[in-house]
């Protein structure tokens, strides 16, 4: 089968999942959330603003910063549902030169609601901007808490090929018995996928937009069909997208009037059959391999 008829079933398989129900708005994240019902969120995945002074933000204080973000924190824990996860995607802030980690700042205003850090997952990404004082930032983080020791976890449903795939026993009882999960391995908590730049198949006019297959798997992960996924810095809708695309309700707001009219538009095409987006299971893209290592 080729690239591009695999591309087109892969979108009309999303058409039937437009059933769950889509809410975004361009509103403020506070007042937003104040009208949903608590616990009613499986799901709460985002990337605030890095204070950093992009056009979508205001540079201020990092205390003040960090305040502000507490708030958002304590009424997104409100909303999740017991066996629910949040998901912060943070970068670095930057002062006169010196970085703060985001995920170490924020870390605490987690802790302080009792929510479990689970895992500290690194997304890696080959392009960036150039710095010239420091080594050239490649990484940012996924921070992963659930409400309780309770949680949803579906492991199966982000397997990844496993490096030796056919690998078995050689001795003892189970030998010849596979050694690996048929399924495929666990991804790890270090993930590579590209970041949406110029000419990412996905990219619209939001400066650091996810990619939809970033969200795909924490989604797929982390949430049953049927169940609510929200973002209260939605940008240009790519976690609801992610979200409806699986058969799961999505919520997301934002400030920006043009990001949201960017999002209702991407719903549209999802809605077609008509968003491009870039497949999970595509390998990232090797130079230095025959057609750049994919298939």
């Amino acid at each position: 089968m080729t690239a591009g008829r695999e591309r087109k079933n892969q979108l009309a398989l999303f058409r039937p999942h437009f059933a769950a129900e889509v809410n975004i708005a361009c509103r403020d994240n506070l007042d937003f959330m104040a009208a949903l019902p608590g616990a009613s969120m499986k799901l709460i995945v985002t990337s605030p603003p890095y204070n950093i002074g992009k056009s979508y933000e205001r540079r201020s204080p990092i205390d003040r910063y960090v305040r502000e973000q507490e708030r958002v924190i304590a009424e997104c824990v409100r909303l999740l549902h017991p066996e629910g996860s949040i998901c912060w995607q943070t970068g670095n802030h930057v002062q006169n030169g010196e970085i703060f980690p985001l995920d170490i700042v924020l870390h605490e205003a987690f802790r302080q609601h009792g929510l479990k850090l689970r895992n500290r997952i690194i997304w890696h990404f080959e392009h960036g901007l150039h710095c010239s004082k420091r080594l050239s930032g490649r990484y940012e983080t996924i921070m992963w808490y659930t409400k309780g020791d309770n949680y949803t976890f579906n492991l199966d449903s982000i397997r990844v090929p496993s490096k030796y795939p056919n690998k078995k026993y050689h001795k003892g009882p189970k030998r010849g018995q596979l050694s690996c999960n048929p399924m495929g391995k666990n991804p790890g908590d270090l993930w590579i996928f590209p970041n949406v730049k110029h000419n990412h198949i996905e990219k619209t006019i939001h400066p650091c937009q996810f990619p939809v297959e970033l969200i795909e798997r924490l989604v797929l992960a982390l949430t049953n069909p049927g169940d609510c996924v929200f973002d209260p810095f939605m940008g240009v809708g790519t976690t609801v997208i992610a979200s409806v695309m699986h058969g799961r309700s999505g919520y997301g707001c934002d400030v920006v009037p043009e990001y949201v009219e960017v999002a209702r538009e991407r719903l549209e095409l999802l809605r077609a059959g008509a968003l491009k987006t870039r497949p999970m299971d595509r390998p990232v893209y090797d130079p230095a391999q025959p057609h750049g290592g994919l298939a």
